[in-house]
């Protein structure tokens, strides 16, 4: 087996090798690290860096494993964590330059359960500013590409997870998505990515106590983001919004047949891509050879959606950079400076207003999932943007026609609306210029299983996307 073949090796699949002692976490991470060193100028995926101290813990973990002694469930895992959240000691930017010089004080709980249960933070993944676009670019790290063609972006905010985990270095990583962050990346990446319901992970405060953020991973594979899921669940004590009892995802499913998807191209409003379009329809084909009835819906759901969902995150998330823009607006990207400026207008009897759009939206979808187990639909309606894309000043066009530059190109932000429905992305192509496609799969609210159960089923039926050379990145 080639070190490469190592990068790109499943994280349960490691696990398992390192408890048969066939495999050890020094020889992954040495692999890992090699790639990551070679790749960086091409990606740039990582902000820091903390290889020296990842190697160390991974001979302890190669300890462990020889002398039987009991492990966590990501022991010797390299993780990518996301430049967003704390690790107590360790530096943290958020992307910008305003946090620089930024060492956390504490550890964010989802990093604090990752940590015990043996995974190794071997480096931190890039994010635009603050979080805030569906691109990953920042005048403090600069521009993350899309390792499968690096013309166009991994997507955002979590894209360097998402560039990590396509060009293999790292065995999965984390993310944050707020108005699809996970999502976006994993599919412009053709990766797996969760967004479990609200409440379901811990976060820190305040962006706790907001519905539309969620904490998850990002995985090439189901069971790797079953495996990672399963450690970031669960109440925690500094986080009132979680859910108990913890939930534990099954690692095996029974089939799909006869089962019944509803099936929605564009959500009633968005423009799609046609090779999104095409790839979708594939998707949906390996759905029905797998024996589960596929029918057309329409939703009812109109562009006040993404209006609504807009006005939202201006309200909340932009009027929470605002308050940087009198003593930092130099240094920020334009994006934030753009973003924070919305937030600033922003009213508050448009914020009250997005909440009616909200139950207008579930009218519609609750009742269609007590008919049908899922819902399905693209994840991005664009595979990419440009990798150095500035929602703040450039016009976007989807089919020739004009579309919101923030999120009007993505196919989220209903999904953070509708907070409690558990949705998981799933690869569904490549577009002509190389960059794939991806659909999300939608379940009944708190129903993390089911989405679960139809992406097993999918990826066992599905093309493979980094099992051999010949079908991964060509970097």
């Amino acid at each position: 087996m080639s070190d490469l073949d190592l990068c790109y090796m499943p994280a349960t699949e490691a696990i398992r090798r390192f408890k048969a002692r066939t495999l050890s976490p020094v020889e992954l991470m040495q692999a890992v690290i090699a790639r990551a060193e070679a790749v960086q100028k091409k990606v740039n995926a990582f902000t820091y860096t903390h290889f020296d101290e990842a190697m160390d813990l991974a001979r302890k973990a190669e300890a462990k494993y020889a002398k039987g002694q009991r492990t966590g469930v990501l022991e010797g895992l390299p993780i990518g964590i996301k430049d967003e959240s704390y690790i107590k000691g360790k530096p943290t930017s958020g992307g910008s330059l305003i946090m620089k010089d930024y060492v956390a004080k504490h550890t964010s709980p989802q990093n604090e359960r990752i940590l015990k249960a043996g995974g190794i933070a071997h480096a931190r993944t890039a994010t635009p500013e603050f979080s805030c676009a569906g691109y990953t670019w920042s005048k403090l790290w600069g521009v993350t590409r899309n390792p499968w063609n690096r013309k166009f972006t991994p997507g955002g905010s979590s894209g360097g997870s998402g560039a990590s985990l396509a060009s293999g270095t790292s065995s999965i990583a984390t993310g944050s998505d707020i108005g699809g962050s996970i999502r976006i990346p994993a599919s412009a990446c053709g990766l797996v990515g969760f967004k479990p319901p609200y409440g379901r992970n811990p976060d820190d405060p305040p962006f706790n106590l907001d519905f539309y953020c969620h904490t998850g991973p990002l995985a090439r594979t189901v069971s790797d983001a079953i495996l990672l899921q399963n450690v970031m669940s669960g109440p925690h004590p500094s986080d009132i919004s979680t859910l108990r009892p913890k939930l534990t995802l099954p690692t095996s499913y029974k089939p799909i047949k006869g089962l019944k998807i509803a099936f929605s191209m564009n959500l009633g409003f968005y423009e799609v891509d046609r090779d999104v379009q095409k790839n979708t329809h594939a998707a949906l084909d390996v759905f029905r050879a797998l024996g589960a009835e596929v029918d057309e819906v329409d939703l009812g759901w109109t562009h006040k959606t993404l209006e609504s969902g807009m006005a939202y995150l201006e309200h909340l998330f932009g009027a929470s950079l605002a308050g940087l823009l009198k003593t930092n607006s130099r240094d920020m990207t334009s994006y934030a400076r753009h973003f924070a400026k919305l937030g600033q207008k922003s009213k508050a009897t448009a914020f009250v207003a997005t909440l009616s759009t909200v139950n207008e939206m579930y009218a519609k979808l609750g009742p269609l999932l007590e008919r049908y187990d899922v819902l399905i639909c693209p994840t991005n309606a664009l595979p990419a943007v440009v990798a150095d894309f500035d929602q703040s000043s450039d016009k976007l066009k989807i089919n020739g026609k004009p579309v919101n530059p923030f999120l009007g190109w993505v196919m989220t932000l209903p999904f953070n609306m509708l907070s409690r429905c558990p949705v998981l992305t799933m690869p569904s192509g490549r577009a002509k210029n190389g960059v794939p496609t991806g659909i999300q799969i939608v379940g009944r609210s708190y129903s993390d299983a089911d989405v679960f159960r139809f992406g097993m089923a999918y990826e066992a039926a599905a093309p493979k996307w980094y099992e051999s050379a010949g079908t991964r990145p060509a970097l």
